[in-house]
């Protein structure tokens, strides 16, 4: 049966500029790879019924797998809902994907619930690989740079 991953963390930043972190290749390639990994964006358009393609390679072994999906629900600075798809046929289904933000006191929480993970995949190790992105994407959000 298909794993879920659930994942909450608050950002010291606004929600506007976590979902731009979503939402923009170059952000995405930057933050998404867990550590050990980079990643190329082939593709993006940020609207409901758009796709996206992108693929990550293990710097280690140089070996890459890619995926794609479709945008289902953007609701800027609030909301995401997208699916993933690998295009490995050893790695079949389709996983959902739900960001949502709110505002709050300190800047901008985040609740991230992957659906539907291949049971090929283990999900401690899905989870691993979002709080290594998640903290990732912190490095990029969290800094105020006005120049």
């Amino acid at each position: 049966m298909p794993g879920t991953v659930r994942l909450h963390r608050v950002l010291t930043t606004s929600p506007e500029k976590v979902y731009r972190a979503f939402v923009e290749a170059d952000a995405l390639a930057k933050w998404l790879p867990p550590n050990g990994f980079t990643c190329t964006v082939h593709h993006l358009e940020a609207k409901v019924g758009g796709t996206f393609k992108m693929s990550f390679r293990n710097f280690t072994t140089g070996d890459s797998h890619s995926f794609g999906g479709e945008y289902l629900e953007l609701v800027p600075a609030e909301r995401l809902l997208y699916t993933d798809r690998f295009d490995d046929p050893n790695l079949p289904g389709e996983i959902r994907v739900t960001i949502v933000l709110r505002k709050v006191s300190v800047g901008t929480e985040i609740d991230i619930t992957q659906a539907g993970i291949p049971d090929v995949i283990p999900v401690e190790a899905c989870y691993l690989g979002w709080q290594e992105s998640l903290r990732n994407l912190a490095k990029l959000v969290e800094p105020e740079i006005n120049q």
